[in-house]
């Protein structure tokens, strides 16, 4: 199989390239690529806000979005080109991922004409920024488990509850949020999503410090928020079914975005250039060179394992479960490879600073791999995916399928 560019990638490439050269400056080598999607701060907002507006305005948003709804109908093969060049550049963190990449194919597929109107176009140039409102504290992997309460109260909804791991809830303006509508029958049946503002007072964003230093997830309390019938997407008790549509894609964002962008290995092996192991640069060791050779072999399978799902929706295939098995093994991946940059880094601590630079690198990225691994689906619950619906094996044994949610 020929991995290199048609002409008419190689094309798009060019353009890319040159749109980029002229608004962005290139990393410098002692950069880390931005790979990641959440903010630090409201200045790093701002900064992804006028990158978002700026994208949208020249025609590189939402590029695999249909032109109905102002993207730009590219493969998905012409969005990682755009990953990989964009990658090179020193640009904001992409914010608005959750809005573009899950949000937005969610409300094309479930949404009313009214809500198309009201939320495609904002999420497209950086208007609105979205977060996802899924898992609760008593319902983490098992995503029908959760206790989050809807009644109909006349022509609204009256929703109470908490949820927790929530990316970015703290600097979004909005959220999908999925909710109890109906105890009485079994969990995955009694469900409904509905898009709410997280500007609401009836909605307490509280910041979770995690290991790493950084408090990127949230806990988020909903007490009575009043939302109308039209903010519920998609039918009412169908929430799993809208639900699939945002996990599925938020499984190929995280496995296909990653590994086609990615540049871990690369930076490896300039962590390795800079750095001494035994009195010569650890480069030259075998084992550290045998060690980054197998990273750089992983992150090439899962780049190339990408590429099959990509050719399956070019082919005009909605993302299905092949995304987990780039998700599960993604996760794994990078947690080593932080562990390894940080033993790497760790030899030269205390030397220089850039040594000290490359140390808070690498401990970062390794206290942060573990939640990576939960976000978007455990590596149990991709396992199970990936058994069940790719392989064909038999089903877990599910006892509580068809009780209806109040007797669980």
């Amino acid at each position: 199989m020929d991995f290199s560019d048609s002409p008419e990638e190689a094309t798009f490439r060019a353009k890319a390239r040159d749109w980029l050269n002229a608004n962005a400056t290139l990393r410098d080598g002692s950069e880390k690529a931005q790979d990641h999607f959440m903010a630090r701060d409201a200045d790093e907002v701002a900064r992804a806000r006028d990158w978002q507006a700026r994208k949208a305005k020249a025609g590189w948003a939402g590029l695999t979005w249909p032109r109905a709804f102002g993207g730009r109908d590219a493969t998905p093969i012409e969005q990682v080109i755009w990953n990989q060049e964009e990658g090179r550049y020193a640009v904001p963190p992409n914010v608005f991922l959750i809005g573009i990449g899950l949000v937005g194919p969610t409300v094309m597929i479930h949404g009313t004409q009214s809500q198309k109107t009201a939320v495609l176009p904002r999420a497209l140039t950086g208007e609105d920024i979205w977060c996802q409102l899924f898992s609760e504290p008593a319902a983490g992997s098992d995503l029908a488990g959760i206790r989050t309460r809807a009644r109909r109260d006349g022509d609204d909804w009256v929703i109470s509850g908490q949820k927790v791991w929530t990316s970015g809830a703290h600097y979004s303006s909005h959220g999908i949020l999925l909710a109890r509508t109906d105890p009485q029958v079994p969990k995955h049946k009694g469900m409904t999503m509905f898009l709410v503002d997280m500007s609401d007072p009836a909605i307490e964003t509280r910041p979770i410090r995690q290991i790493s230093g950084g408090a990127s997830f949230n806990e988020v309390f909903i007490d009575d928020l009043r939302v109308p019938d039209s903010a519920r997407l998609g039918g009412e008790s169908e929430g799993w079914k809208v639900a699939l549509t945002t996990l599925m894609n938020e499984r190929f964002s995280i496995s296909v975005g990653r590994a086609s962008g990615g540049a871990r290995a690369e930076e490896l092996i300039a962590l390795a250039a800079r750095v001494e192991r035994n009195g010569r640069p650890a480069i030259q060791d075998g084992e550290v060179r045998a060690r980054i050779a197998d990273f750089v072999a992983r992150q090439r399978g899962l780049e190339f394992t990408s590429y099959r799902v990509m050719t399956s929706l070019s082919r005009g295939d909605a993302p299905g479960e092949e995304g987990s098995i780039g998700k599960l093994l993604l996760g794994k991946l990078r947690q080593e490879m932080g562990a390894f940059g940080l033993e790497l880094a760790g030899t030269a601590a205390g030397v220089s600073a850039v040594a000290d630079d490359d140390a808070a690198r690498w401990r970062n990225e390794y206290l942060t791999a573990p939640g990576n691994r939960i976000a978007g689906g455990s590596d149990e619950i991709q396992r199970t995916i990936i058994g069940e619906r790719i392989l064909g094996l038999p089903p877990e044994m599910r006892v509580d399928k068809t009780v209806p949610f109040s007797e669980l």
